[in-house]
């Protein structure tokens, strides 16, 4: 059973919404990224690219998926269409804590796969999704990315839901590509998947705000604390429940809650 939210918590959220939900957000989120460029497979995959590497400093993961998409000369759609040895030899040395070069030659190689043979991510999310809501997009995703030819080592890098994994990153970059409304930080690219399914990117800031405002019992973050957060939310909004990703993530950072 979803947790009853007090009316002091329910309107603190909706003022952290208030207050974070605008475009100022952008200039010191890893989303600034994507928001450099205009095509819309350019911004699924730098929204992919920078997703994957979601985690640990801020400043850290910005700079890093600059750097990134320096490597790929801007054009990160025709950098994963056309590439060759020669300009895939452009992401020698890249690291993002774990995520070294070979894993991302493993990720640029899947992603030409997936785009070249499967229709592009939004095909393989939503044809996941319409056959299973979100868990099925995550699931379908991860099977087409590994058999792509994901080595072992780099798989460990897409999360993987049927062994529990709370899948931040890959529901982070669901959020960014699906969530519309007129404040200008998602970008609501893809109309398959519904805003009212998506899932809270659950990371230690957001589940230790959640707890702390009695949203979150579980323990773990884990895809059942996932389903347990979203549902509480979904009490507040449930055609949105993910723009309280705004409130949460926003009292951990900024407010130090």
């Amino acid at each position: 059973m979803a947790a009853i939210i007090r009316k002091d918590i329910r309107d603190l959220l909706i003022a952290k919404h208030d207050q974070y939900n605008h475009p100022e957000f952008i200039l010191n989120d890893p989303i600034q990224v994507p928001h450099s460029f205009v095509m819309k497979e350019d911004i699924e995959i730098s929204s992919f690219m920078t997703a994957t590497i979601a985690w640990g400093n801020r400043l850290s993961i910005i700079k890093n998926a600059s750097d990134l998409m320096d490597r790929m000369d801007r054009a990160p759609f025709d950098f994963i269409r056309l590439a060759g040895s020669g300009e895939m030899d452009r992401l020698a040395g890249f690291v993002h804590r774990t995520f070294n070069s070979s894993d991302l030659y493993c990720f640029i190689s899947c992603l030409q796969q997936v785009y070249l043979n499967h229709g592009g991510l939004e095909k393989v999310f939503t044809e996941g999704y319409a056959s299973g809501g979100i868990y099925g997009a995550l699931v379908n995703f991860r099977k087409i990315f590994v058999l792509s030819g994901l080595s072992g080592r780099s798989a460990k890098h897409v999360s993987d839901v049927e062994k529990g994994s709370a899948a931040k990153r890959l529901n982070l970059f669901l959020m960014w590509m699906v969530r519309k409304d007129t404040r200008g930080v998602h970008f609501g690219l893809w109309n398959g998947i519904s805003v009212a399914d998506l899932m809270i990117p659950l990371d230690t800031h957001v589940g230790r705000v959640a707890r702390s405002l009695g949203l979150l019992k579980r323990n773990s973050n884990d895809w059942q604390a996932v389903e347990e957060l979203t549902s509480a939310l979904r009490n507040l909004d449930p055609n949105d429940p993910c723009k309280f990703d705004f409130s949460l993530f926003g009292l951990g950072i900024f407010d130090h809650f």
